[in-house]
């Protein structure tokens, strides 16, 4: 199991920007911009007003969660303190390491979030039940 986390490990990364009258371009370059390799990247889009993704945790996956376009609000749970961060910036990401109980809601039209990991996809990653998750926490 990784070592046990504080919500405060979950931090706003400043991507770098270039600024162009043509349009600005931002990037993330893995263990440069965020603290790990990126192994998967995936998006969420066309949620539907109301409803919730995500409410689990991994074992041992790190994520950088980035609002592409429109907002969202990111809760964040370590088993011990909650924090709500609103992204709203296509050069912003929240780091969120593992070990970290996550939820994405308030999705505005036409949001689009872009999720960077430091794994490739395994259920065996995932915690989905919030007491297994609060049990984790304590061992």
């Amino acid at each position: 199991m990784a070592n046990k986390q504080h919500i405060d490990d979950c931090t706003i990364i400043d991507f770098p920007k270039i600024m162009d009258p043509r349009g600005n371009l931002s990037f993330i370059e893995g263990n440069t911009h965020i603290p790990f390799s990126v192994e998967r990247s995936y998006w969420i889009y066309d949620v539907p007003g109301g409803q919730i993704r995500g409410g689990h945790a991994y074992t041992d996956l790190q994520e950088c969660i980035i609002a592409l376009s429109g907002s969202f609000d990111v809760h964040i749970d370590d088993g011990n303190s909650k924090k709500i961060i609103s992204l709203n910036r296509s050069y912003y990401g929240l780091y969120v390491p593992s070990m970290m109980w996550r939820s994405l809601e308030n999705f505005s039209t036409n949001a689009l979030c872009l999720i960077l990991a430091s794994k490739p996809y395994s259920e065996d990653l995932y915690i989905r039940n919030y007491a297994d998750f609060l049990n984790a926490q304590t061992t």
